[in-house]
């Protein structure tokens, strides 16, 4: 066993140990259709600490010729495939992480010697007898194994575009390290799979890319390695039952990114949950940003300060809840290259702080846990009028809850002449306002937009979640130019309660109007059933 070279089982079987070992073996059915075929070129970009190094772990055991895993998979759904016994140890893998080289170098140049070097010396050690014509060239030493051996080489790389970020700004570095790949990989017979993982996906430059031969699975295009990109849906389920955690909150602090693939038949979607976000929620039995906490918001705020083309519009509508239309296809996959606010988008969808949906082509904060991160990134920016909103949107909901319609109609024109952004000429600028001024009630509430229910669709309907079932559910109609007495009507005559039934003796009908003439909101607040 070699550290750079078969390096074993012994890290997978660290995460087989671990208290929480989600199965995951099925991704290895999907590359072993890749092996030896013109797409055994895979790169897996997606967010941090969403899985991408105990995947490797685990490709490593499987493949490495020297493991002899098959009772350690046995267990697993790997077994069961077809493609299982085939595959199952028969290669030499490579498994290198790039960040380690970088971190210790100063330029690719001094990388490339560095990793040679190091491989160099874990291929003597296991092969003595090969006669290594050419020590100073990594591509010659990799078609010397496979002349020696016979056996076809998986390459595993970890952390493939970490010098994308530690030479951001270095684009003759970034060229002579996409070409150092091109070189190892393109072409050459040895190579039976690359799989690469990183955060960005393969950088563009020019009119072509060095690495073009890639097909890439990323959070934009996952393709059918969508449930592979964290837990899904039916695996937090069982892990709530197991570890008796609320599921509805569980959802609520960390779902929100659904990611979309086409097989020959259907398309497919799921729920994908940031692994290391439950895991750790699971086993301290409490909710928290346990994903968020592995960095500082600085990262973050670094790239929303980038106000092009009306970025801080976009974040302030997504963060009252909105979706914002986004073109991905201009994005180069680097951390400096921002021609348009789509860009800074995009590269916040690889980063995991926004969602991406493929059908509409829209972005939006994904869940409560990321939600936070952009609250505390924003408290310490230059937007006073955001911050404002949000720290008097608890007194808001209160006022709602106790009936308060006067402090609820002045409330949400604070935060209307506040959000200037928010353009009113109709109903959809109001509903913007109203739930930025509302969020707060994120804390307590599943909040729809346009839920169907009764004869139509309600404006706005809040479901507290169970473990928040002292708070009142509430159904909001807006009106523009109309009357708050018409929208109580409304909710009523369309029996827009109707799904809410089960909260009949604990439901606000709340209707809003705004008067362009007067400019002023109106509000009124009924309990289901009567006068509140």
């Amino acid at each position: 066993m070699g550290t750079y070279i078969n390096p074993g089982c012994e890290l997978f079987k660290i995460m087989l140990n671990s208290e929480i070992y989600v199965d995951k073996t099925g991704l290895i059915a999907h590359v072993n259709k890749r092996i030896n075929t013109a797409q055994r070129y895979m790169c897996v970009s997606r967010a941090r600490r969403f899985g991408k190094s105990v995947a490797l772990d685990m490709l490593a055991a499987y493949y490495d010729r020297g493991a002899q895993s098959r009772e350690l998979f046995r267990p697993y759904n790997i077994a069961q495939q077809e493609s299982f016994e085939k595959h199952l140890n028969q290669y030499n893998v490579i498994k290198l992480n790039i960040q380690q080289f970088i971190s210790t170098t100063h330029s690719v140049e001094e990388m490339i010697t560095y990793l040679t070097k190091r491989v160099l010396r874990d291929v003597q050690k296991i092969y003595p007898q090969i006669d290594l014509c050419d020590e100073d060239k990594l591509e010659v030493i990799f078609a010397d194994l496979y002349s020696y051996t016979e056996t076809k080489i998986i390459f595993l790389i970890d952390e493939w575009d970490c010098l994308f970020r530690e030479y951001k700004d270095d684009i003759a570095a970034q060229r002579a390290y996409l070409d150092y790949l091109r070189l190892l990989f393109k072409d050459q017979e040895y190579v039976g799979l690359v799989y690469m993982t990183g955060i960005l996906p393969v950088k563009k430059y020019g009119t072509h890319s060095a690495l073009n031969m890639f097909t890439e699975y990323s959070m934009v295009n996952p393709g059918e390695l969508s449930p592979y990109f964290g837990f899904t849906d039916e695996e937090v389920r069982r892990l709530c039952q197991e570890y008796k955690m609320n599921y509805p909150e569980t959802k609520a602090w960390y779902d929100g990114y659904r990611l979309a693939w086409q097989n020959k038949d259907q398309r497919l979607e799921c729920d994908i949950f940031a692994p290391k976000s439950i895991v750790d929620a699971m086993l301290h039995h409490k909710f928290g940003p346990y994903w968020t906490q592995t960095e500082t918001y600085e990262a973050l705020r670094e790239y929303i300060l980038i106000n092009r083309d009306g970025l801080k519009d976009s974040v302030i509508k997504m963060l009252s809840g909105e979706r914002v239309e986004i073109n991905t296809d201009t994005f180069t996959n680097d951390m400096t290259t921002f021609a348009t606010k789509d860009d800074v988008l995009s590269l916040l969808v690889h980063l995991g702080y926004l969602s991406y949906d493929e059908m509409d082509k829209t972005v939006h904060i994904p869940n409560k846990e990321v939600s936070k991160e952009y609250y505390n990134c924003i408290s310490t920016l230059d937007w006073k009028e955001v911050t404002r909103s949000l720290l008097a949107s608890k007194h808001l909901l209160e006022s709602l809850w106790n009936l308060e319609e006067m402090k609820v109609a002045e409330s949400i024109e604070l935060s209307h002449e506040e959000m200037s952004i928010f353009k009113y000429n109709d109903e959809n600028a109001l509903s913007c306002t109203l739930q930025l001024a509302l969020y707060y009630a994120r804390e307590f509430y599943n909040i729809y937009r346009e839920l169907p229910t009764g004869k139509g669709f309600a404006d706005l309907v809040f479901v507290p979640r169970p473990l928040h079932i002292d708070k009142p559910a509430m159904v909001v109609e807006l009106k523009w130019d109309q009357t708050v007495d018409t929208a109580i009507q409304q909710i009523k005559e369309k029996r827009y309660t109707g799904k809410l039934m089960e909260y009949e003796d604990h439901l606000l009908l709340v209707g809003i109007n705004y008067d362009k003439d007067t400019k002023k909101h109106q509000c009124r607040i009924e309990k289901f059933g009567g006068v509140g």
